[in-house]
């Protein structure tokens, strides 16, 4: 199967389901965007409705590292955050620009670009530069960073399109588990992202999304003790209508998910979170090791966004195999959204 064009058809409608070759370009102008009382709205509308953001996560059993770009047009938020497992070290960054001045989100997920600045500070995601590559770059007067992650052999990323509340859809692409190598220099110390065995997740999401969301979230990128790549994204209270978000990657192979229900208490932070699949293949505890957290309210809009990283414990349970994880880092998310 060829690889989709755009997203939205000649009749303004998204095309809903599962898109094994991905979507070149979510050209979201073209959707016939209307009122919950089918009163069809104009330019204006779509462009200042249309939600974007990327996440980029690293994980090592060494060092995490959480990169954000995010564009909610009246305002674009970005934020960078290291934690050093070892000496339990963590420093975090958050930026905001009124009117996402000097921040651009590119329509293309697997070949567009996100960039922001304020100020000095400059943070960039390249998916355009080297075909195959996707390139992460981040300047601050406290920290500089670049990588880049292999999207190039036996890539197979979850590229999924649902219906978000009457008149909204959201697009998502995903994947785990991605090789990597890049160098972080951090509180005086520089650190090798391939010397360390680090692994990338790559989030790319878009789309005109409800007015108030929230979703949970699960992400872990690991090797495991014979070698193999495993990586695994896994949410609810977003994208389930109809179709869901949860995959996990072995060797860069997807292998698709069903519902996944999350069990934690939200105003116990350090308490473990326990998330169990439908289907059975996921039956997993996580344990709160550290958060990065921020509260923006805005009046018409607003974000209590609460991200763990931690230790991933419990079975996995395949088809012709089961795996065991014993405290293998990775994150965790509660987030409530008004845009």
């Amino acid at each position: 199967m060829a690889r989709k064009t755009q997203l939205i058809n000649t009749n303004g409608q998204p095309e809903f389901g599962y898109f094994p070759d991905g979507v070149e370009t979510i050209n979201y102008l073209d959707y016939d965007l209307r009122s919950a009382m089918d009163k069809r709205l104009g330019a204006f509308a779509k462009r200042f409705k249309f939600n974007q953001f990327q996440f980029i996560g690293f994980s090592s059993q060494s060092l995490l590292i959480g990169v954000a770009i995010v564009d909610l047009k009246w305002v674009s938020n970005a934020f960078v955050y290291c934690y050093d497992i070892q000496t339990r070290q963590f420093e975090e960054f958050s930026f905001l620009q009124p009117l996402a001045r000097n921040t651009r989100i590119e329509t293309q997920p697997g070949r567009g670009k996100a960039l922001f600045r304020k100020g000095a500070n400059y943070l960039s995601i390249d998916a355009s530069s080297q075909p195959g590559r996707r390139l992460v770059e981040v300047k601050l007067k406290q920290l500089q960073f670049t990588a880049s992650i292999d999207e190039s052999t036996g890539y197979q990323p979850l590229s999924v399109c649902s219906r978000a509340g009457y008149q909204g859809w959201v697009f998502t692409q995903k994947a785990t588990a991605l090789p990597c190598n890049g160098q972080l220099k951090w509180q005086n110390r520089r650190y090798d992202l391939q010397a360390l065995n680090t692994l990338a997740c790559v989030d790319w999401t878009a789309g005109y999304m409800r007015r108030e969301t929230f979703w949970n979230w699960g992400s872990l990128s690991c090797f495991l003790p014979d070698g193999r790549r495993l990586g695994f994204n896994l949410a609810a209270g977003v994208n389930e209508t109809g179709f869901s978000e949860n995959a996990l990657w072995l060797d860069g192979r997807l292998i698709k998910i069903a519902m996944v229900d999350f069990q934690f208490d939200r105003y116990q932070p350090g308490t473990p979170w326990t998330m169990i699949s439908s289907d059975g293949i996921i039956r997993l505890q996580f344990e709160p090791q550290g958060l990065r957290q921020e509260k923006i309210n805005l009046g018409l809009l607003a974000s209590n966004f609460s991200q763990h990283f931690g230790r991933y414990s419990g079975r996995i349970q395949l088809a012709d195999e089961g795996i065991q994880l014993d405290g293998v880092w990775g994150f965790s998310e509660d987030h409530y959204a008004k845009w």
